[in-house]
């Protein structure tokens, strides 16, 4: 996909680009990071998730070694923000809060820095989940979310599927993007948005799809240890507006249908969510491996 030849998308391309550094000034950032310490001291003390008084605030720089890289998880949605609904008023942000939880412990027990966007269940700025992910440096940065389909598809339709970010290729992206998008504050027009889109960092998209490929191998590879019917229903590309800010490879994850009445089960399960976890894990060793 060439970039636009077109000047007057080249001057709109420029001017989206110029907003996007600007929010993600070391201002911005530092506003960002104060406001999320703020909220957590904010938050009730049984609330509180264990994990976060694990977290390491590591300044080694030294990227040769894998398990001195940074990873960035983001638990999509949150708080007023429910996300998908499944049956039985299951909630797509428990899912992905838990799953989350359950991949960083892991990565942790690997080695690896890990910060989340969120601990709890509060929603944070989509513009902000990626500006945190800048300060810190990361290595990745991963969004953790949860498929839906309208009732009339939700009982044929499960599977897991991972993300980069890109211009949709496919209506079906198109519709998966618009879903995981709608709480976006940022201003743009179709048109502007598709500019912007044409003009991202080739490099970092090829590095993003690489590793879509791997986490999306990693969980198929474990969640058949316990389902052989696990759905694989591949990796795509899509304008996913809360990867566009990362500096770093960026992939999101739908981890199911949490609208089909046996995969939203599942997703509700401690036993299947580690499953998912470790699946990503492995995943991003796989890639550390292939891209040291």
């Amino acid at each position: 996909m060439a970039e636009s030849d077109n000047p007057s998308s080249k001057q709109e391309v420029a001017k989206n680009q110029n907003t996007i550094e600007k929010k993600n000034s070391k201002k911005e950032e530092q506003k960002v990071q104060n406001n999320l310490e703020k909220n957590e001291q904010k938050s009730n003390p049984k609330e509180k998730s264990v994990i976060e008084d694990e977290v390491i605030f590591s300044d080694n720089n030294n990227k040769s070694n894998p398990k001195n890289r940074i990873i960035v998880i983001d638990a999509g949605h949150g708080g007023d923000d429910v996300g998908a609904v499944g049956p039985n008023k299951r909630y797509e942000k428990v899912v992905n809060l838990e799953v989350t939880k359950y991949l960083y412990k892991i990565l942790k027990q690997r080695g690896y820095n890990v910060y989340l966007t969120r601990s709890n269940d509060k929603f944070i700025k989509v513009m902000d989940r990626t500006i945190l992910a800048n300060d810190k440096n990361a290595d990745l940065f991963i969004s953790i979310h949860t498929n839906a389909m309208p009732k009339e598809k939700a009982n044929s339709t499960s599977g897991i599927e991972t993300f980069f970010l890109s211009p949709a290729r496919s209506e079906r992206a198109k519709r998966v993007a618009a879903l995981e998008n709608k709480d976006d504050i940022r201003e743009m027009n179709e048109s502007s948005k598709s500019a912007f889109l044409e003009s991202l960092n080739r490099p970092r998209i090829t590095a993003s799809h690489k590793f879509a490929i791997d986490v999306q191998a990693g969980l198929l590879q474990s969640t058949r240890t316990k389902y052989k019917d696990v759905k694989d229903t591949g990796v795509k590309e899509g304008p996913f507006w809360v990867l566009v800010g990362a500096q770093m490879p960026s992939i999101l994850i739908e981890l199911g249908f949490i609208s089909h009445p046996e995969e939203s089960r599942r997703l509700y399960e401690k036993s299947y969510q580690q499953l998912l976890a470790n699946g990503i894990a492995n995943g991003i060793d796989s890639y550390f491996s292939k891209n040291p």
